[in-house]
């Protein structure tokens, strides 16, 4: 795999043959190129290849938020970013709540969020 284009859905082998980092680069390259402004391009690309990741292991709750997203109306991209943020709020609540769940109850407090997520409360920036 030598590109990254978050409208297609990668082949997911050749997505999990990369190294993490390679992955990485390819999600920041296809920012760069598209001249998206980003606070922090590498940040951002983490969080989109550990989508990616997620989609591509075939994990169900997320493949079911992508179609789920897609259907009601948003981007492959804006979908990924969506995913995203519930990552994003799953391990900011992890980090500040210093919880000591086992992971189990982390794994389905990530899920509930990521089954909750709709296009519109991602438009309206809730959790």
């Amino acid at each position: 795999m030598e590109t990254y284009n978050p409208e297609r859905v990668p082949e997911s082998e050749s997505w999990l043959d990369l190294d993490e980092q390679e992955r990485i680069l390819l999600i920041e390259t296809w920012h760069r190129v598209a001249r998206i402004k980003l606070p922090n391009v590498t940040a951002h690309a983490a969080l989109h290849a550990i989508v990616e990741n997620q989609i591509a292991i075939d994990l169900e709750p997320v493949v079911r938020a992508m179609d789920r997203l897609r259907k009601e109306g948003l981007t492959r991209h804006d979908a990924i970013h969506a995913i995203g943020s519930a990552v994003a709020e799953h391990l900011f609540g992890m980090l500040k709540a210093n919880q000591n769940d086992d992971a189990a109850v982390s794994q389905a407090r990530y899920y509930a969020a990521v089954e909750r997520l709709t296009a519109v409360s991602w438009r309206r920036g809730e959790p």
